[in-house]
C-alpha cells in the first residue's frame, strides 16, 4: 500500500516538473521568436522607407554592438576578420611580414618588428609609418589596411613608409610567422630558471614544458614563471601548465553556468614534471583570465609564491559559437572558480552605476577562502600576491598618455637621438623625466577629466540661468587647480612612467628578447623573486 502511495505521489510530481520545465522552455522559445520577428519587420521597414539612403550592414553592426554593450565586454560579435585574428591568437601562426602593426586612418605604424622575420630583415623599425602598400594608399583604403601586408609565403610586397620625416621604400618577402607563447627563458643565476609566458595559445603548455625541462637540465633548482601582462587565452592550456607542477588528479578550476552542460570541474590529467621545485609566479594588472587560473590555482594549492601586483580580475569564461557567413559570436557562458572556491571577477557588469558603468566589487564585500594550508585568500578583486609591490595609481591621465602613443613616440625620438653601446647600462633619470614632460607639452597633450566635464556642464547650465557672472571667477580657479592636479598626477607616477619609457626604449635597441635580458639585471620584482627563492625558510614561510 505504501509503495502504491509513493508511486501515486511521485508520478504527479515528476509530471509537474516536466510540464513546468517544458512550459518554461516553450515560453523562452516563443519570446525569442517573437522578438526576432519584431526586429526583422522593423529592420525591413526602416531600410525600405527611411527618407535617406541607409546602409543595412552598418545599421545591423550598430544594432548588434548596442545589444551586446549591455552585457559584458567579452561577449562579442566577430566578423570574418575577427575570426581569423582569433585563430592567429590561439595558434600563434600566420603568414605575413612578421611585425606587430597598428592601423590608423591614414597609415600603418610598425609597433614592434619581430627579430629575424621579414620586416626586420627589410630594415623596418618600430615607429616607421607605412603610407602605401604596393600601389594602394592607406589614406584612401576603406577596408582593414593591415590585411594588405598578409599573403602567401615567399610572395613580396613593396611598402612606402616615413621615418623621421623621410620617405623610404622597402620590399618585404612574406614568410610564415610563429608567435611564441614562451618568447624567452634562461637562467637568472646558476640555480634559478626564468620563464616568460606571454600568452595561452595552443602551444603554451608544450613550450612551458620544454622550457622547464631545459632549465632543469641546465641546473635550475627553482623557477620564476613570469605572467605579467599575459591577457590569458585557452582554458585547457592553463590547466596543463598547472599540471607541470602538481600531481595528476588535482582540482584546478570549476566553471558554473545557468546552462547545465557548461558546469564542469577540471582536474589535471597528466604526470607532472616536478611537484617539489620551489616556484615564484610574477603577476600584475595585465595578468588576466588564464593567467589568473594558473596563479590562483597554484596559490590555493600552496604550490607557488605569488609576487607582483594584484591581477586584472577576470573570472568569466567565453566560448565562440559559429554563425552564418563565416562569422561567430563569443559568449560569456560561465564563471570560473579556483580550487578554494573563489571567483576573482573584479567588475560587476550586471549591477551598473548611474552612468551605466560596471562597478568594482568593494573590498568590504570580498569573501574569505582558505588555501590548502589554511592561508587566507579572497575573491572579488583579482589574485592578490603573497608579496605585493606598489603599483601606479592607474589614473585616467596616465592611461591617456599611453593610449595617445606618447610613450611610444618619445621612445622613437629617443632611439634616433641616442647612440647606446651597452643597453644594460641604461638608467633613465630626472633629466629624462623632465624631457618627457616637455615632450608632452610640445605634443599638446591635453586630457579632460570627468571632473572638468562635470564642472563645464554645470557652468554652461549657470549661463542659461544668467548666473555665470557670479561664479565665473570660482569656475576658473577650480579649472586652474585641476590643471595643477593633473601635473602632480604625472609627477606622482614618475617611477611607473619611467618604467614604461625604459621598456619601450630598450626594445628599440635589442628587441623583446633583449628586454628580458635587461629585466634579469634591473627588474625589482625578478630580484625579489630570486631573493625569496634563494632562502628556503623565507619561501616556506610565505606558504604557511
Amino acid at each position: 500500500m505504501k509503495k502504491l502511495l509513493k508511486k501515486r505521489i511521485l508520478i504527479p510530481v515528476i509530471a509537474s516538473v516536466l510540464f513546468l520545465t517544458t512550459t518554461a522552455f516553450k515560453n523562452d522559445f516563443f519570446e525569442i521568436a517573437k522578438q526576432i520577428e519584431i526586429f526583422t519587420t522593423l529592420f525591413k521597414e526602416l531600410n525600405m522607407n527611411y527618407v535617406d539612403d541607409t546602409n543595412p550592414g552598418d545599421l545591423m553592426d550598430t544594432a548588434i554592438k548596442s545589444m551586446l554593450a549591455n552585457l559584458d565586454p567579452y561577449t562579442n560579435f566577430m566578423n570574418e576578420q575577427d575570426v581569423e585574428a582569433a585563430r592567429i591568437n590561439n595558434t600563434g601562426d600566420y603568414t605575413g611580414i612578421g611585425a606587430k602593426v597598428k592601423t590608423l586612418k591614414d597609415k600603418l605604424v610598425i609597433v614592434e618588428p619581430y627579430k629575424n622575420y621579414p620586416a626586420d630583415k627589410a630594415g623596418l623599425k618600430a615607429g616607421d609609418e607605412i603610407i602605401k602598400v604596393g600601389n594602394t594608399l592607406i589614406a584612401t583604403y576603406k577596408e582593414d589596411a593591415g590585411e594588405l601586408l598578409k599573403g602567401a609565403t615567399d610572395t613580396s610586397v613593396e611598402v612606402t613608409y616615413k621615418r623621421q620625416g623621410k620617405t623610404q621604400i622597402a620590399t618585404i618577402k612574406r614568410a610564415e610567422v610563429e608567435i611564441k607563447a614562451v618568447p624567452y627563458f634562461s637562467m637568472v643565476n646558476n640555480k634559478t630558471g626564468f620563464i616568460v609566458l606571454s600568452r595561452f595559445n595552443d602551444k603554451a603548455s608544450a613550450e612551458t614544458n620544454y622550457a622547464l625541462r631545459d632549465l632543469k637540465a641546465q641546473g635550475a633548482e627553482r623557477i620564476i614563471l613570469d605572467l605579467r601582462g599575459n591577457p590569458g587565452g585557452l582554458l585547457n592550456e592553463a590547466i596543463n601548465i598547472v599540471n607541470l607542477f602538481v600531481s595528476k588528479g588535482q582540482l584546478v578550476v570549476t566553471t558554473k553556468s545557468k546552462v547545465k552542460k557548461y558546469n564542469k570541474t577540471y582536474y589535471t590529467q597528466n604526470e607532472p614534471i616536478d611537484t617539489e621545485i620551489p616556484l615564484v609566479i610574477l603577476i600584475d594588472g595585465g595578468s588576466a583570465s588564464a593567467s589568473e587560473i594558473v596563479s590562483g590555482a597554484l596559490q590555493d594549492l600552496d604550490r607557488a609564491v605569488i609576487v607582483g601586483s594584484r591581477s586584472f580580475g577576470k573570472g568569466l569564461v567565453q566560448r565562440p559559437k559559429e554563425l552564418v557567413y563565416g562569422t561567430q559570436v563569443k559568449i560569456t557562458i560561465s564563471r570560473y572558480y579556483t580550487p578554494s572556491g573563489r571567483c576573482i571577477q573584479a567588475l560587476d557588469y550586471w549591477h551598473r552605476n548611474d552612468k551605466g558603468e560596471a562597478v568594482k566589487v568593494k573590498q568590504e564585500n570580498y569573501n574569505e577562502f582558505k588555501t590548502k594550508n589554511g592561508r587566507k585568500v579572497f575573491d572579488g578583486g583579482g589574485v592578490l600576491p603573497d608579496m605585493s609591490f606598489n603599483t601606479s595609481k592607474n589614473s585616467s591621465i596616465i592611461g591617456a598618455i599611453v593610449n595617445n602613443d606618447l610613450i611610444f613616440n618619445y621612445a622613437t625620438n629617443y632611439y634616433y637621438n641616442h647612440d647606446i653601446k651597452d643597453i644594460n647600462s641604461l638608467q633613465l633619470n630626472d633629466t629624462d623625466f623632465a624631457n618627457f614632460k616637455s615632450f608632452l607639452k610640445v605634443n599638446n597633450f591635453s586630457f579632460e577629466t570627468d571632473t572638468e566635464k562635470a564642472l563645464t556642464k554645470a557652468f554652461e547650465a549657470a549661463k542659461n540661468d544668467d548666473l555665470d557672472d557670479n561664479i565665473k571667477t570660482d569656475f576658473n580657479t577650480l579649472i586652474s587647480n585641476l590643471n595643477k592636479s593633473k601635473i602632480s598626477v604625472i609627477d606622482e607616477n614618475k617611477a611607473y612612467l619611467l618604467e614604461l619609457l625604459t621598456e619601450e626604449i630598450v626594445k628599440r635597441y635589442v628587441y623583446r628578447e633583449g628586454l628580458y635580458d635587461y629585466y634579469k639585471i634591473h627588474d625589482i620584482e625578478i630580484k625579489k623573486a630570486t631573493e625569496i627563492l634563494s632562502n628556503t625558510s623565507t619561501y616556506l614561510n610565505y606558504l604557511k
